[in-house]
């Protein structure tokens, strides 16, 4: 019985979640890399990036699965990289199930804005990576008097500035899907509520769940609306 106990308890510390959604990516590239490249626009197409016109006409999906795709070799590298190293921190301080509902809602939350304010092909992780940098900073200001949080907030505010400074002059990023994901991520953070860590405001959750709600809304009208 205590063997048992001692397995579950390794297994619910591990990152499955971080790793599973690592392993999904890894074969949907290979896949995409088997029907003619990762770089291909019409194998992007097809897999589901994000495309407006095809939004506008129905694919809502469109919003959804561009997170699990990924264009060339360098990019899901990087990608997966800084997915398992910040991933495998939020799921420990979040819990599974939470870390799962927090990176798809981000990436759906960076998509959506993306398709508001960006018209070209997308697709990438990067947009629900962002938005576990936004639940960092959600956890640097609800936990601000915890020395290790805050060192971590304060180091990956730092590198989100960096990168979003690198992603406006950089050609060809996505600088909306970025943003729309960091700004999802922080609200997600507070909606959900980090009981592994401690108590969270029930007016800070109810707030960000409305304006959560309300802004992927508007976003998405505005979209279909153009």
């Amino acid at each position: 019985m205590a063997q048992m106990k001692y397995r579950l308890n390794r297994l619910n510390q591990y990152p499955f979640m971080t790793v599973g959604l690592i392993a999904i990516m890894v074969l949907v590239y290979g896949a995409m890399t088997l029907d003619g490249g990762s770089t291909s626009a019409n194998v992007l197409i097809t897999f589901g990036a994000k495309l407006n016109p095809l939004i506008q006409q129905g694919e809502w999906w469109r919003l959804f699965t561009p997170m699990f795709l990924h264009i060339g070799f360098t990019h899901i590298l990087m990608n997966m990289i800084t997915l398992y190293f910040v991933g495998i921190q939020i799921e420990a301080a979040f819990g599974h199930t939470r870390f799962l509902a927090l990176f798809l809602v981000s990436g759906v939350g960076g998509n959506v804005a993306s398709f508001c304010f960006s018209n070209s092909l997308s697709a990438g992780a990067s947009t629900a990576i962002f938005g576990l940098f936004g639940a960092f900073m959600m956890l640097g200001e609800s936990f601000w008097q915890n020395p290790v949080i805050r060192q971590l907030a304060q180091t990956f505010l730092a590198f989100v500035v960096m990168n979003i400074i690198f992603d406006l002059f950089a050609p060809g990023i996505d600088l909306a899907g970025h943003i729309g994901g960091l700004a999802a991520g922080f609200l997600v953070a507070y909606s959900l509520g980090v009981p592994r860590i401690g108590k969270v405001s029930v007016v800070k959750r109810v707030v960000a769940t409305i304006v959560l709600i309300g802004g992927l809304v508007w976003l998405y009208m505005h979209g279909m609306a153009q």
